[in-house]
């Protein structure tokens, strides 16, 4: 029978260490317990579990779970809740499309919880749902084994931080429709499709940080062109920032925006991508890449597809070196460092040790109003590369340091075809073209 006291006021006058938490209480809480939920039983937990959080949800006390595995599926939260785990709690996928799902409600904290799939393999799984929810906190969890998402967000504004999600089949955290949502200083590796997508079913304002996050290992099950493989992905959701991030190992890209507005991406360092390593395409506009490192990879820095609306980007300080000869995920993928083709600025980088392209200006007719100044390109096969093609607009190649490139320093191409091997000595030649200040040693 349920003691009803303890329900009602916990033990209010003890403090408790909650191991693996790191804090202490002296509050009333609500104990799983006293509802017949029972660690480690091997019987599904769902009922009890269920009913240890409507009675915690009501009472406004925090929810704790003693140490232990318990199968459950689908609880749901719909009210304010905190709910904790003292030492190590593992909560195992039952039956059901999630673990736990928080569904239109505001103040809800989940913390030091580890969420299991099991051998579910429902690859719409995700080990916790989020829909139409704010001031959401998930805290010091951990993620494994879902055969789809980890985290799927939907409509979600708080907080993912320090978790630790791997082995999923899919993405990790995937966030569509977000409201200001805040990703910081996860670990996430060995996912099929995605690291962290932040995507919109319309185009719009998001807002969400994603900072300080650790990220590898990213594969590219469902296949595609770039859609899958990347350590970020973001997808029509605009003024989201990407900031102090790690990568390595993704399949394509360590961030990819696509159709994105006013977007930052800052301060990242990206290992070994498959493709090109960071990639604004597609109708984006407002694009600042700034401070990155990239070493190793198939390219650099893309912000291209002009002819699909993508324009107006930054591309400031960012060092690239030691790209691959080829592409393994996508064979049409050639080596470069950085590409810019309208309404950009390319300045104060430095790009060395590509087998291609130093920095690529334009393709064909699509060149518009592209800065490139102050860099330093050294041993690249070509050093920069602007397009002279019939339709191309203006570009000024200024004040730049080209060094030990084994073909070509600047260079005029239409399409593939280069037309020019000296650029500045040939500018009359291509007057939508400015040559000036630079350097070729």
């Amino acid at each position: 029978m349920t003691n009803r006291r303890r329900i009602l006021t916990g033990i209010a006058s003890a403090t408790l260490t909650l191991a693996g938490i790191g804090r202490s209480l002296s509050q009333p809480f609500v104990d799983a317990a006293a509802f017949g939920v029972e660690p480690s039983s091997g019987n599904d937990q769902t009922q009890a579990l269920q009913m240890a959080v409507d009675a915690a949800t009501g009472l406004r006390q925090p929810l704790y779970l003693a140490e232990g595995t318990y199968i459950v599926g689908n609880v749901a939260i719909t009210g304010a809740l905190i709910i904790r785990g003292m030492g190590q709690v593992i909560l195992q996928l039952g039956a059901g499309d999630a673990i736990l799902a928080v569904s239109d409600c505001d103040d809800v904290v989940i913390e030091g919880l580890a969420f299991d799939g099991g051998a579910g393999a429902q690859p719409d799984v995700a080990l916790l749902s989020v829909t139409n929810a704010r001031r959401v906190i998930v805290r010091d969890c951990r993620f494994r084994g879902s055969a789809g998402a980890g985290i799927n967000a939907y409509g979600m504004q708080g907080t993912i931080e320090n978790c630790h999600l791997t082995d999923i089949a899919d993405t990790a955290i995937f966030s569509t429709d977000g409201d200001g949502l805040d990703i910081e200083r996860n670990t996430i590796s060995r996912c099929g499709n995605g690291g962290i997508r932040v995507w919109r079913s319309e185009s719009g304002p998001d807002g969400s940080r994603v900072l300080g996050n650790r990220i590898s290992d990213i594969d590219w099950l469902g296949g595609g062109n770039g859609q899958n493989g990347n350590g970020v992905n973001v997808f029509r959701a605009d003024n989201v920032s990407i900031t102090d991030n790690e990568f390595s190992a993704c399949s394509f890209s360590a961030i990819r925006l696509n159709a994105t507005n006013n977007c930052q991406v800052t301060g990242n360092r990206c290992f070994d991508s498959g493709e090109v390593s960071i990639f604004s395409e597609f109708g984006f506009s407002g694009s600042i890449i700034s401070g990155n490192l990239i070493d190793g990879g198939a390219a650099g820095i893309s912000m291209t597809n002009y002819d699909q609306g993508g324009r107006l980007s930054v591309c400031q300080g960012n060092i690239v070196r030691n790209l691959a000869e080829r592409s393994l995920t996508n064979p049409d993928t050639v080596p470069y460092g950085i590409a810019a083709e309208a309404d950009a600025a390319v300045t104060g980088n430095v790009v060395e040790a590509v087998p291609g392209t130093g920095i690529s200006v334009g393709w064909g007719p699509y060149l518009r109003d592209v800065l490139v100044n102050d860099n330093v390109v050294r041993d690249c096969v070509r050093g920069i590369v602007v397009s002279v093609a019939p339709g191309a607009g203006a570009a000024q190649i200024s004040d730049n340091m080209v060094s030990g490139s084994r073909e070509h320093g600047i260079i005029g191409s239409q399409w593939d075809e280069i037309v020019s091997t000296d650029l500045e000595a040939d500018s009359a030649s291509f007057p939508n073209v400015t040559i000036e200040g630079n350097s070729v040693v």
